[in-house]
């Protein structure tokens, strides 16, 4: 993933300096699953990477996504907040408010039940590889996830706040996406993987 996608590097880079920081206030761990659980949008940007991450899925892994992808998508789609057949969310301005109290129980197509761990990590979504540790969101408040930092003092906090001096290229990156896709919005991961028009992304994997 590297490779044929610098930032992540960058991203991951950022995450460790804050976990190092952070050291045993994060409860992050394999097998805490609680933020893969409840419908999350991802970018355009997002969406290529976990394509191209499922194409390079040994094939038995990638089936069993695309399994739960399409059973995911099939629960979502009557109360999708958005354009369904597109996968694109928000597309109504009532849209956004309706996704406060949409698919809260649904667990990502992602996540494999047996071990509660990613089964596209390297691959995983920006909002994945930043929840956790304490980030500043889009109106500039410090947040964390409620499992960490219990009980830990705010200038603690702050201490360990994740750097995200990458956004500007993220948002180069994502304006690109969306240019090669035609799809401008955010989207959910199982309306990312699986396709209106042809029943799944077309996969190109490495022979295994």
């Amino acid at each position: 993933m590297a490779d044929l996608f610098p930032i992540l590097p960058l991203v991951d880079a950022a995450l460790r300096s804050a976990v190092e920081r952070g050291g045993a206030s994060l409860a992050c761990r394999p097998g805490c699953a609680q933020c893969c659980v409840g419908a999350f949008a991802i970018t355009q940007f997002d969406a290529e990477v976990l394509r191209s991450g499922l194409a390079h899925a040994p094939s038995a892994m990638a089936e069993r996504i695309l399994h739960r992808a399409r059973l995911s998508r099939e629960r979502l789609r009557s109360t999708f907040p958005g354009d369904p057949n597109r996968g694109l969310l928000f597309t109504q301005p009532e849209h956004e408010q309706a996704f406060e109290e949409f698919a809260n129980d649904e667990p990502c197509p992602l996540l494999d039940p047996a071990t509660q761990t990613c089964d596209l990590y390297d691959a995983r979504p920006i909002a994945c590889r930043t929840f956790g540790p304490p980030v500043k969101d889009e109106d500039g408040h410090l947040t964390v996830c409620e499992l960490c930092f219990v009980d830990a003092p705010a200038e603690e906090v702050a201490r360990c706040e994740m750097d995200q001096g990458w956004r500007t290229q993220e948002d180069l990156l994502i304006a690109a996406s969306e240019e090669r896709s035609g799809l401008h919005g955010p989207t959910l991961v199982a309306f990312a993987l699986i396709s209106d028009t042809q029943d799944e992304v077309p996969a190109r994997r490495k022979a295994r």
